[in-house]
């Protein structure tokens, strides 16, 4: 008796965007095991662990505008989705300025600007900027969405209850004039998330996907060593 080939069901198709919103909350998880991390959401970081990490959002910060503008002209450059080219310059201009956040914060923490400008920068900030740097001017230009993705979905989750936390538990003197760019971004990314999922919907290439998707894991990997553990 011959038997009947077995038919194999079709394997479902995974959405894209699933797998983008799964490596932002990896993310917030993986922060919320981190000892660095988890203490600056705790509201119980040392002073000169929550001014190294203002230092080094800083040094990440400041290369943001230029990022998103020239992926932006990039993509009309290439003539490639207008929509999502013109959501990348409007984050630029929305980025603009936010590292001043970060000096002021640091300022009223007792930091000058040049002692921030001196100061080292940790390896894996280094390779965040370097990463974006080549994705921006060499790699798949859509792919810096994939970063400002999961750092959003971030700061929505975690950033407007830091603040609270920062003022009532950390004891560091100044501390409420010393988290602007943490209320900042707590308040505005809400939206951002949703408008970028929104745009991102007509993302279709396979190609830009997985580009988006490589640089939220990049920035996923990198993101905990922003933070001093010890």
């Amino acid at each position: 008796m011959c038997k009947q080939p077995m038919t194999q069901e079709p394997t479902p198709k995974v959405d894209w965007l699933s797998s983008l919103r799964h490596e932002a909350r990896m993310l917030v998880r993986e922060l919320d095991a981190a000892p660095g991390a988890r203490r600056l959401f705790e509201g119980r970081i040392l002073q000169e662990d929550y001014a190294h990490y203002l230092v080094q959002t800083y040094q990440y910060v400041r290369w943001s505008t230029q990022f998103l503008t020239e992926s932006g002209e990039r993509m009309k450059r290439e003539g490639r989705h207008t929509a999502l080219a013109d959501l990348l310059l409007q984050k630029s201009a929305e980025e603009n300025g936010h590292e001043k956040w970060l000096l002021a914060d640091l300022k009223n923490l007792g930091w000058t600007a040049e002692r921030v400008e001196h100061a080292p920068v940790c390896s894996a900030v280094r390779a965040y900027v370097e990463w974006n740097r080549f994705t921006t001017l060499s790699g798949v230009p859509t792919a810096f969405l994939g970063t400002a993705y999961v750092l959003e979905y971030l700061s929505v989750e975690r950033a407007p209850a830091s603040v609270d936390r920062l003022i009532a538990e950390s004891g560091i003197p100044n501390i409420h004039k010393a988290v602007t760019f943490l209320r900042g971004h707590g308040a505005a990314d809400g939206d951002h998330v949703a408008e970028l999922e929104l745009v991102l919907r007509a993302l279709t290439s396979p190609e830009e996907q997985a580009a988006l998707l490589l640089s939220a894991r990049t920035t996923r990997a990198l993101f905990p060593s922003f933070f001093r553990d010890s």
